[in-house]
């Protein structure tokens, strides 16, 4: 019989000899590196393109019957652009991108604290981000309302109330900085705005008599509300948890948002300079009095008119009329164009395209509808206070 070919029938080696039969020698064998299946090439859909044009034309087309001329906002902002040195853009984009982005941390430290685990820094950038090109394109800060929904959507048992009272942390900061810069105006230059108080000096006795009038209605007022708010804070207190601590809010919060607001000063610094206004301190607090007044009158679409009126008025003395104008124009054109770029992509980056304009949507409608309900409330009380007094009259 001829050798056996069944390993089983092998005569016995010596265990180092079987081993090394066992090991293939390295020189004589060539090791064969892991096949990985190459991705199927992908196809190109000309229907998703055509049907993204089409609802690019639809947005056009509405928001033509809307007033805004998008031609010609992309003309001026073209023009603009073309104005003024390619280095001031690039470093006003860089500051208002430093600017978003520490706003958004401090709201990511203030709902990571309330919502431990639910919470990713992607996501809230994305939902901020997008809330900030919202408010430049949509009439009375809606963007705000929208971002407070997508918080409420992204985030496991989320509330809205308590969505509500991570909000009021976050402004905190803002109502800090809004009042250091009124007391800043009026106590460095008399007439800030170009408002006297002449009254003051002329009528002392009315104006205490006036003062004490305002602070014991004040003093009405928070008797009768201090009850409701007390309840809702009850509702809302899971999004202020981090005022508990009062050092981690301190670095997380306000740090952050201190450095955001510093950022946005040196984006209004870049684009005076663009336009060759003296920038100094005194101007830019000017600019942030202004701005603050505008965004809480305004109604237009990122308080567009407003804003330029404003900054027209804080900017006399120092520019003419022309060039605060055109200040004011490029800076809000350039920021609201890079604030939609940026805005499109840190949702497509967080969510996915089609998650990312499902969640705007949705949070876009639900705005509207908060914002419907909250005026037919008031409408409702209005006619049941008319009854009541109707009623006594009667």
């Amino acid at each position: 019989m001829g050798p056996s070919c069944d390993p089983d029938d092998a005569p016995s080696l010596p265990r180092r000899e079987a081993r090394a039969r066992d090991w293939p020698r390295l020189d004589a064998v060539t090791i064969a590196a892991p096949t990985v299946e190459s991705p199927p090439a992908r196809r190109f859909h000309w229907r998703k393109v055509l049907v993204g044009a089409a609802v690019v034309v639809v947005m056009g087309a509405a928001a033509q019957l809307l007033g805004w001329n998008i031609r010609g906002w992309f003309g001026d902002l073209w023009d603009t652009m073309t104005e003024i040195s390619f280095g001031y853009l690039v470093a006003g984009v860089a500051l208002k991108t430093v600017q978003t982005s520490l706003t958004a941390f401090a709201w990511y430290s203030i709902l990571r604290f309330a919502y431990p685990d639910r919470v990713r820094w992607l996501d809230i950038l994305a939902c901020y981000a997008a809330s900030v090109a919202l408010n430049g394109i949509l009439p009375a800060n809606l963007g705000t309302l929208a971002l407070l929904l997508m918080f409420t959507t992204i985030i496991a048992g989320a509330t809205f109330a308590a969505i509500l009272g991570a909000y009021a942390v976050e402004k905190i900061f803002f109502t800090v900085i809004g009042a250091f810069t009124y007391l800043y105006l009026f106590l460095s230059v008399g007439g800030s705005f170009d408002i006297k108080f002449s009254f003051v000096h002329e009528h002392p006795w009315a104006t205490a008599i006036f003062l004490l009038g305002g602070c014991y209605l004040i003093f009405l007022l928070i008797r009768r509300f201090w009850p409701k708010v007390v309840a809702w804070w009850e509702d809302a207190k899971d999004g202020g948890a981090i005022l508990a601590e009062p050092r981690k809010y301190m670095i997380r919060v306000f740090t952050p948002s201190l450095l955001g607001w510093i950022a946005s000063l040196g984006v209004m610094a870049v684009f005076l300079t663009a336009y060759d206004i003296p920038v100094s301190f005194h101007t830019l607090m000017r600019l942030c009095g202004g701005n603050s007044i505008a965004n809480v009158t305004s109604a237009t679409p990122g308080g567009a008119g407003v804003n330029q009126a404003f900054n027209v008025a804080s900017l006399s003395g120092v520019a003419t009329a022309q060039e605060a104008t055109a200040y004011s124009v490029a800076q809000q054109l350039v920021t609201t164009a890079w604030n939609i770029i940026f805005g499109i992509v840190m949702l497509v980056w967080a969510f996915g395209w089609s998650g990312g304009k499902q969640l705007v949507g949705d949070s876009y409608e639900g705005a509207k509808e908060k914002a419907a309900e909250q005026k037919a409330a008031r409408d409702a009380r209005k006619a049941e206070k008319r009854k009541a007094r109707a009623a006594e009259a009667s």
